[in-house]
């Protein structure tokens, strides 16, 4: 095995705000992949620059990095231009998955059901987002995750401090109604026409908090897989994550999630282009139900790796 994808690159930390959860995943899918014979090596895209995985000798590469920089379409654009093969998405579906108002927007086009939602760029436009979509609703950084850079608005007098809180990651923010029901998560495989989703976790959290600490550092959460589910909602919810994951063009592997309402109505809140990989995560979490293990799944996502844009023959001349 070790023969057939030659020196492994395992592209980890960074420099975003999710780099703590992006180096406890890199290093499971490096031990992973080690455990499988493959020649793996770590790779800190913020202690290392271009220039340096350019002469790493990489055949291809596994991208474990969460959020700016990583996951957004600015990694995987250089690694096109390196013509080395990476896991996940490429340019464009990465940058469409990692900006939740573009999400929105093409789910929309597609009549895939997702939260209401609007724009917030100023305190002015917080109070609009309140009359529209009614308390309490969801504020998020919309090119942020693992929670990070979201507040829950319950009511006017947090409309300047979650404003404030929010804003500092980025200039555009999204606001959503707030469903209130079970939260699930489904994680993807393959592309297009393979697309295929495992099955559905629901997640039940303390409080149904499920914040950064829950997600990673507690052990109180509760994960169910699969999820106790009516069949045929199941199946349509996977399905509608299956025909999400597509219209956003992504491919390889990924996680959408899910909220579900008490009248047994589902609302996509969005795609994720590199999931996490750490103990606590949920795609291998879905794998496993499937009978997949946590080394074979990194080893079905490395299959996967490749250039999305294919280089052409010939350049032409210009003409003068």
């Amino acid at each position: 095995m070790k023969n057939d994808f030659g020196k492994v690159g395992v592209l980890y930390g960074g420099r975003s705000a999710e780099r703590a959860v992006s180096l406890v995943s890199g290093k499971g899918v490096y031990e992973a992949l080690l455990s499988k014979g493959i020649d793996a090596h770590l790779f800190d895209t913020a202690e290392h620059s271009l220039a340096e995985l350019a002469t790493a000798g990489f055949d291809r590469v596994f991208i474990a990095l969460h959020g700016r920089y990583g996951e957004d379409g600015s990694l995987q654009g250089a690694l096109e231009l390196l013509r080395i093969p990476y896991t996940g998405s490429g340019v464009m579906a990465s940058g469409l998955a990692m900006d939740k108002i573009m999400t929105k927007r093409i789910w929309n086009e597609q009549t895939i059901p997702t939260a209401p939602y609007c724009m917030v760029r100023s305190r002015q436009d917080m109070d609009l987002a309140a009359k529209t979509l009614g308390y309490p609703f969801i504020l998020k950084a919309p090119h942020e995750g693992s929670t990070l850079g979201l507040s829950k608005v319950t009511g006017a007098h947090e409309l300047s401090a979650a404003f404030d809180d929010v804003h500092q990651f980025d200039s555009e923010l999204l606001a959503e109604k707030f469903i209130a029901g079970r939260e699930l998560t489904v994680a993807i495989l393959g592309k297009g026409d393979d697309a295929r989703a495992y099955p559905i976790i629901e997640i039940v959290a303390p409080d149904g908090k499920y914040d950064f600490e829950h997600k990673y550092v507690s052990e109180e959460t509760q994960y169910h897989c699969p999820a106790d589910l009516p069949q045929a909602l199941a199946a349509s919810i996977r399905q509608t994550c299956e025909k999400a994951f597509v219209a956003v063009g992504c491919e390889g592997w990924g996680r959408v999630d899910v909220m579900l309402d008490k009248d047994h109505r589902y609302f996509l809140l969005e795609v994720n282009t590199s999931p996490g990989m750490t103990p606590h995560s949920l795609v291998p979490m879905g794998a496993k139900a499937e009978g997949v293990s946590y080394a074979d799944l990194c080893v079905q996502i490395l299959v996967q790796a490749s250039c999305k844009i294919q280089p052409t023959s010939a350049v032409a001349e210009p003409q003068l």
